[in-house]
């Protein structure tokens, strides 16, 4: 990790519910401007841990420390794109009133979007082709095309580090690509991306490094360096017809 700039540092973290540990004694360090994939089975602490990571689930103890140098635009600096299950979707809200949601932080919340916000809303609707749906109500649309507007009201924030939890879950191959796309270029940029993932067979292909957890990290780094079948079984209890074809 020395030769790598860290964009998030987790110490001891430990989450439990109702008494039981979901993640136990987490220690990270995320590096700076990769594509982090989180990967471990269902029931792991997958989502417990980006929830955590950004104050959404309070844990027992521990610390995670974001290596931003204005602290005071913390809130500015990180973007969330929620599992799209976990959304009110019957809500009376545009598209590109959900998307300029996201600049709130730069605003101030007693500050009206201008015409220079709609305008970049716009934009960044075009980027993740929703552009044509600005006026819809969200209710309207499809699983793919909710997933595509929380990607741009993410994207508005010109966030530093981004937390996608599931993007793909549910979407279609074009949205998919739609969004692998968008990652790539906020890479392309500098940024750090840590998305929550299921598929094991598109994690090469996706990311450049990898944290494997099943409630403790079982294994933290490049790719290439520990995504491998004997990582796999610790992590996914060596079900092996599960795991074929995913290396």
């Amino acid at each position: 990790m020395s030769d790598h700039k860290i964009a998030v540092k987790v110490h001891d973290l430990t989450v439990t519910y109702d008494v039981k540990p979901v993640l136990w004694d987490i220690e990270l360090s995320i590096p700076k401007g990769k594509l982090v994939a989180i990967i471990g089975p269902n029931g792991a602490g997958k989502t417990t841990l980006i929830k955590a990571m950004l104050g959404l689930v309070k844990p027992i103890t521990g610390v995670v420390e974001f290596e931003i140098e204005e602290k005071d635009a913390l809130k500015n600096m990180i973007g969330y794109v929620p599992q799209s299950g976990s959304v009110d979707w019957d809500f009376p809200v545009t598209v590109i009133d959900v998307v300029m949601m996201g600049r709130y932080g730069h605003l101030g919340w007693l500050k009206r979007p201008g015409k220079s916000e709609r305008t970049l809303a716009l934009e960044t609707l075009e980027k993740v082709g929703m552009r044509k749906f600005a006026t819809r109500q969200i209710s309207q649309l499809s699983g793919g095309q909710q997933q595509r507007v929380f990607l741009a009201r993410a994207l508005i924030q010109h966030a530093e580090i981004y937390f996608m939890d599931e993007p793909f879950k549910g979407v279609d191959a074009q949205t998919e690509k739609s969004i692998v796309d968008v990652m790539k270029e906020l890479k392309n940029q500098g940024k750090t991306i840590v998305v929550v993932h299921h598929d094991l067979q598109t994690v090469k292909q996706y990311f450049d490094w990898v944290t494997m957890i099943n409630k403790e990290v079982i294994v933290n780094g490049p790719v290439e360096e520990v995504y491998s079948e004997k990582n796999l079984h610790k992590a996914y209890g060596g079900n092996g017809l599960f795991l074929k074809g995913a290396i």
